[in-house]
């Protein structure tokens, strides 16, 4: 019988998700990374990214509670926005909402992710429009699964389920996440009324990922949808967005002579349905004001990038050419006008915009030293901006406007050194600057909260910022500090300024009621913003280790002609001081506790820095308990004081709050 020769013994192939590796230049700016560890024990994306001061939510509220239209996240409390002033992406897939800016932190669960980037300043290069204050950057893992469920007080129970399984050549990697709660009513105490309900909640989301090897190179075909329902505090309101995102991307990573590339081709769809309402004085009733029914939005958008990496001597030289282009286009659609008997006007408004550009970024290593830089250009545009208001009976125009298209050109770049001293030792400086255009909420949506009514501004210019910081790090066998002073500017602040206090009938926007008062959004002049930001971890013993950072931002507005009344001011919902400590204790084999503070000093709720918001200390532990390896129990209590953290106030003085102390029971299966 014929005897055939064994069969070659190749290589095993392991297929990740299609990107390219992190740059070099990265080591030369502010980055903090989180991992698959630091996330783990945080049921929301955005109470994970809350643990580094340099992360500001528009509100102190999770999206526990949050409407989705304050989702929105922005770095070193410089002026914290709806809308957001950071770009997040998933794997160079913008999360960003096509409308808004803002993000629905419910479509990506933390156990989906292997661990994140926060790149602290503008980001010129590779990010592009958006990363004003930064860039978030997360990264889906590819290997291994998680199944974690949960049930907490006030209704709350929580499944979440993330894996990856090989088929032949092929990996798929999928997820989801159910949600609800029973939540809780933020008003408290004797301000409350019959009106005051509780902020309910219920999210659903899934993805699916498929990743194929293609030579060198992989292919990764992803698709994601989410939906959430949720309660708005006062009777009568209620918010729901849903979406979906579908993304191809081919990346091969730079091996040796062969250059790195990747191709990515997404597309992103979202709406959003929004109640809202008119409060009685006492709080006692809620009359419909507003119903945002549909806010259908598209986003699509492509990107391709060359990288090359050169070891000649005792240097390294690596490079990246790219380009990336966005289109988003959507519309409000509404009625409003309610006069006791239901709404009697109807309204649309919206409109396109698009953002494209070119970039070359780079960085050279020889020794202690790192040098790294790029530059951007890029050409922004709206267009086909209208708005139409009409009578609900007879489908009579009240208001028709169409905006003039605009369009201009941006220019952006960043550059960076650092140098390794020894002993563990290194200092780095870098200047930067960014651009985000306005989105098509702020342009062209007007909204209502309570009594207090904000217009659109189809003429907006982008925000523009400029900085410059210097560093520090140390890094020993058991412990690491690292600290950063920066001086940041952003120029054509978007604001929401007040222009008048009801009551009174105003020009487009109506009635606006009393103790309630009349915005628009405005670039504002400029908000100057300096701080300083500290960050220390310490291992005590091999069972006990401490984490602490600190972050000062002293950021004020210089109005000019546009805002007059707003120069020496501080940004609305900007915090001067945050910090945050950890204790992690693994008390027993089995057995590993850990314990945060967080603290928080005052902000202003307003623009005028009339309503205050009290600062505020929380306190969360944890316990986990072992059952036998992959199998977790653990116990966990947030707000363990219940303190009293205030997020909201009107302009009658009634306080709005977060949540109070949960404890919730769960059990994490992993491998």
């Amino acid at each position: 019988m014929l005897q055939l020769p064994p069969p070659p013994e190749l290589p095993e192939v392991v297929v990740t998700g299609a990107r390219l590796p992190p740059a070099a230049s990265e080591a030369a700016f502010s980055v903090i990374r989180l991992d698959g560890t630091d996330l783990r024990d945080q049921p929301r994306l955005d109470e994970a990214l809350a643990s580094v001061p340099a992360v500001s939510l528009f509100r102190r509220t999770s999206s526990l509670a949050a409407n989705p239209t304050t989702q929105g996240i922005s770095l070193r409390a410089i002026a914290p926005s709806g809308a957001g002033r950071a770009l997040v992406t998933l794997d160079g897939v913008p999360l960003n909402d096509p409308f808004g800016g803002w993000v629905i932190w419910s479509q990506v669960p933390t156990e989906s992710l292997s661990g994140l980037d926060i790149v602290r300043g503008a980001g010129a290069g590779p990010y592009g429009a958006g990363a004003l204050t930064g860039v978030i950057q997360l990264r889906e893992r590819d290997a291994g699964w998680t199944v974690d469920g949960s049930v907490a007080e006030r209704g709350g129970a929580r499944l979440a389920a993330s894996g990856a399984t090989d088929l032949g050549p092929a990996r798929l990697v999928g997820s989801t996440l159910y949600e609800t709660s029973d939540g809780y009513v933020p008003v408290r105490g004797p301000a409350a009324g019959a009106a005051d309900a509780p902020l309910d909640l219920e999210v659903r989301s899934a993805a699916l990922r498929a990743d194929l090897p293609a030579g060198p190179a992989t292919v990764s075909l992803r698709a994601a949808a989410f939906e959430e329902d949720r309660g708005s505090g006062v009777e009568n309101s209620r918010a729901r967005a849903s979406g979906n995102v579908l993304s191809a991307t081919a990346a091969a990573a730079p091996d040796g002579d062969r250059p790195g590339w990747r191709l990515q081709l997404w597309r992103r769809e979202s709406d959003l349905e929004n109640v809202f309402v008119a409060l009685a004085d006492d709080r006692s009733s809620a009359t419909p004001a507003n119903h945002q029914f549909e806010t259908p939005a598209v986003g699509w958008g492509a990107n391709a990038a060359l990288r090359r990496v050169i070891v000649s001597g005792i240097a390294r030289v690596e490079w990246e050419l790219g380009a990336d282009a966005r289109v988003f286009e959507g519309e409000t659609r509404e009625r409003f006008r309610n006069l006791g008997a239901g709404f009697t006007r109807g309204r649309v408004a919206g409109g396109e915009s698009s953002v494209a550009g070119l970039y070359a970024e780079g960085s050279w290593s020889s020794g202690p030293w790192l040098v790294a830089g790029g530059l951007r250009a890029d050409r922004w545009a709206n267009r086909d901006g209208l708005r139409r208001e009409f009578d609900l009976a007879t489908g009579a125009p009240t208001l028709d406007e169409t905006d003039p298209d605009r369009s201009g050109e941006v220019v952006s770049a960043r550059l960076a050194a650092r140098r390794e001293l020894g002993g563990g030792h290194a200092l780095r400086a870098a200047a930067y600057s960014g651009f985000r255009p306005a989105t098509l909420n702020e342009l062209h949506r007007p909204f209502r909260v309570g009594n207090d009514i904000t217009e659109a501004n189809a003429a907006l210019e982008p925000e523009r910022l400029s900085g410059i910081e210097a560093g520090w790090s140390w890094t020993g066998e058991r412990a690491s500090i690292s600290a950063t002073v920066f001086r940041n500017e952003i120029e054509d602040a978007i604001v929401n300024v007040t222009i008048a206090e009801g009551p009174g009938t105003f020009p487009r926007a109506g009635f606006v009621p009393a103790g309630g008062v009349l915005r628009q959004r405005r670039n504002a002049g400029t908000i100057a913003a300096t701080g300083i930001e500290v960050d220390g971890r310490l291992e005590l013993t091999e069972d006990v280790s401490l984490r602490a950072a600190a972050a000062f931002t002293d950021a004020e507005v210089d109005g000019g002609a546009s805002a007059p009344q707003l120069t020496g001011l501080r940004p609305a919902q900007a915090p001067r001081w945050t910090a945050v400590a950890g204790l992690d204790w693994r008390a027993t084999r089995r057995l590993a506790l850990a314990a945060d503070l967080r603290w928080e000093s005052d902000r202003y709720e307003d623009d005028l820095n009339s309503r205050v918001l009290e600062g505020a200390v929380t306190a969360a532990v944890r316990a986990d308990w072992a059952v036998r390896p992959g199998v977790d129990l653990y116990l966990a209590a947030d707000n363990l004081f219940d303190e009293a953290v205030e997020v909201a106030e009107t302009g009658t003085g009634v306080a709005g709050y977060g949540p109070p102390r949960t404890v919730r029971v769960g059990l994490r299966l992993s491998r």
